[in-house]
């Protein structure tokens, strides 16, 4: 089925964490919108709520607030979501992704809405020292 990288960012102490939603989870994240707050149990953070602020697919296009339908469009841009232009007045033509989450995305970034009874420090424990540095060069050797 379909597999998702959760970028879910802490309001409260402003750190990252990475969750992989694969089968089931990932399915209760399809369908829903930019925007959307839902319940983050079917991803293993029981009690705590989320509300997605983006996504992007397999070859990095965003998706943008506002755009209705699944699929990519070909928008004029002046700024924000996509494009920054480099001079005032600048506009290009770039390809975008609608607002609904698909089964073509890859990342989805979410931020913490409501909390749960443990700590996402708890949830997601740091790793230390030796292991640190092993689990680094093992994610550098995967790219």
């Amino acid at each position: 089925m379909v597999d998702l990288k959760v970028v879910l960012s802490d309001p409260k102490t402003g750190r990252a964490y990475n969750v992989d939603a694969s089968g089931g989870a990932a399915g209760s994240i399809v369908g829903k919108r930019i925007g959307d707050e839902f319940d983050a149990a079917p991803i293993g953070l029981a009690g705590y709520k989320i509300k997605i602020t983006g996504a992007s697919d397999r070859t990095g296009i965003p998706a943008k607030k506002g755009i209705p339908g699944a699929g990519r469009r070909n928008l004029l841009l002046a700024g924000g979501i996509g494009f920054h232009p480099s001079m005032d007045g600048e506009r290009r033509r770039k390809t975008v992704r609608s607002s609904e989450i698909t089964q073509d995305f890859v990342q989805i970034n979410a931020s913490v809405t409501a909390y749960g009874e443990k700590t996402l420090d708890e949830l997601f424990p740091k790793i230390e020292g030796e292991k640190a540095e092993k689990a680094a060069a093992k994610a550098r050797g995967k790219r």
